[in-house]
């Protein structure tokens, strides 16, 4: 059994695919399949069952999932330590962050931290903030930037960031002239939501009883592309303040607060407290909550 071919089979197993799996492992569809082939043949049994076309693990593959996570968890951490015994700062560092979080709050911490640790490799998993916990469950992410809070009892918790939501106009609309804007007002104008995310869990709330109301005239997964859409005058939306602030500043969009509500949205950097924390997550954490302090202009 090399670790190789259980790397094939977890991917195989999580992703519910050959194909997916090859792809994301940047391997041929037929490679793949012979890797799992391979692990049959040793251990003699099927680690997979076809039902149409999706594919479940059987129960021998359900316990080869289980130690086959531990194993590439240890075998990381093994080298990670090595790596570490002669005291440098060095190896690979997977970092969970959605992409809002990449563009507006990390790209000072990044920059400091390779400014310090030249040698450190870096790798983002972007995803929200429920998928970045459970990779690091599956201890396939370091640490991660989440939306606060978190349930996890397993987890040490440090608050980076905060943000107000406001809502977020085009320049030229009636909206962009107010000190403040009422839900009720909100509800009549055609909406841009983001698809999913902490965001689109807190516009739900704020508009759940106004639902048959809604004018939900898009949902876009990319802030980028929200704010280019309300830009453009095809709608108005929610976004945390910071992420729209070049663009007020430049006159194309207007930010706006929601009259009688303060909406708060925190981030905390994450890490598990049951595992070796390699010493370049360990700079990682102290870099971040170090630059994400310093007075903001």
């Amino acid at each position: 059994m090399e670790l190789d071919q259980v790397a094939a089979f977890l991917e195989v197993a999580r992703l519910q695919s050959f194909s997916r799996a090859a792809e994301k492992l940047y391997r041929t569809q037929p490679a793949i399949s012979a890797q799992i082939r391979a692990l049959e043949e040793e251990f003699g049994q099927k680690l997979f069952d076809r039902l149409g076309r999706r594919i479940f693990l059987t129960p021998s593959g359900e316990v080869l999932f289980e130690y086959g996570e531990r194993l590439l968890a240890l075998h990381r951490e093994t080298m990670q330590r090595v790596r570490e015994a002669h005291g440098a700062v060095a190896g690979k560092l997977i970092v969970g962050a959605n992409e809002a979080t990449c563009l507006y709050v990390l790209p000072q911490v990044f920059a400091e931290f390779k400014r310090q640790y030249p040698q450190v490799g870096i790798s983002i998993f972007r995803s929200y903030s429920h998928k970045i916990l459970q990779r690091m469950s599956e201890s396939e992410v370091d640490l991660g930037i989440v939306t606060l809070p978190v349930s996890q009892n397993n987890l040490n918790v440090t608050p980076i960031f905060e943000d107000e939501l406001h809502v977020v106009v085009p320049a030229g609309h009636p909206f962009a002239k107010r000190k403040s804007v009422k839900v009720d007002e909100l509800v009549k104008e055609p909406l841009i939501f983001p698809k999913g995310g902490h965001t689109r869990e807190l516009l739900e709330r704020i508009f759940r009883k106004y639902r048959n109301q809604l004018q939900i005239s898009m949902e876009l997964a990319s802030v980028e592309t929200i704010k280019k859409f309300v830009g453009a005058g095809l709608g108005v939306s929610l976004l945390s303040r910071s992420y729209a602030t070049i663009e007020e500043q430049s006159g194309v969009l207007k930010l706006v607060p929601i009259e009688g509500m303060k909406l708060v949205r925190k981030l905390g950097l994450v890490y598990r407290t049951d595992r070796h924390l390699s010493r370049a997550a360990q700079a990682f954490a102290e870099v971040a909550t170090a630059v994400q302090s310093e007075p903001r202009a």
